[in-house]
């Protein structure tokens, strides 16, 4: 069961035990917490089984739908991967801002910026990538992290950005501490990409809050990059 899952369930249960305790009080029978219980842990494990969590997802992607500083927080993380992505030459192919628009277009998960991975794929395959190459995904996997640390002082989302990196360096078979440093190296590199090019990273912004395509997105950031003025 996903960890998403699971908070929910033991905020369900914490709901139905304080109903158990004052139901006596406010005249609830006490098959209510009790039905309740079974239906939130079907629901639950429905959701893991049949779902993978997407359910779960979309019902706290709804709730947070209601927070503009959280929406900012997250075109924020987004648009920090799609620019360091775009200096770096890796175009993107896509992107959403919420789990809605990722399911509707046939993605899981709370939406997210796509890239272009047919290189890094064929690389690993062949057992040929590159350290250069390496060090641009790594980078673009960091550069959301990065984005929030500098605005914001810390992080609340890019636990799956951490973990595609993590995961690969692991696969790779470099040590921990080379691994933690390639991680270090990376967030310090996606920092100042976007600190280099802020007034790009704005025009960024606002184009994915207008819902721009990602042609009209790469154009925002060509029209405010330094090299332009």
């Amino acid at each position: 069961m996903s960890q998403l899952s699971l908070n929910l369930v033991a905020i369900g249960i914490f709901t139905i035990t304080m109903m158990s305790l004052l139901g006596s009080i406010i005249n609830v029978s006490p098959l209510v917490p009790a039905i309740a219980t079974a239906g939130v842990l079907g629901l639950a494990t429905l959701d893991t089984l049949s779902w993978r969590g997407q359910g779960s997802t979309l019902m706290l992607d709804w709730i947070a739908r209601f927070s503009a500083a959280h929406r900012d927080r997250i075109i924020r993380h987004e648009a920090g991967h799609f620019l360091v992505a775009h200096q770096l030459g890796i175009p993107a192919t896509g992107y959403t801002l919420n789990a809605w628009d990722a399911l509707k277009q046939g993605y899981p998960g709370q939406g997210g910026v796509r890239f272009d991975s047919q290189e890094l794929e064929a690389a690993i395959e062949q057992g040929q990538l590159s350290g250069q190459l390496l060090d641009r995904y790594c980078t673009i996997w960091m550069a959301g992290i990065a984005a929030e640390m500098l605005v914001y002082g810390n992080v609340e989302g890019g636990a799956d950005d951490r973990q595609k990196l993590r995961g690969l360096l692991v696969q790779l078979g470099l040590p921990p501490a080379e691994r933690d440093q390639k991680e270090r190296w990376s967030l310090l590199r996606a920092k100042t990409l976007l600190q280099d090019n802020v007034s790009a990273y704005e025009a960024l912004m606002l184009a994915m809050t207008e819902d721009a395509s990602v042609e009209e997105c790469s154009q925002a950031i060509d029209q405010h990059l330094p090299q332009a003025a």
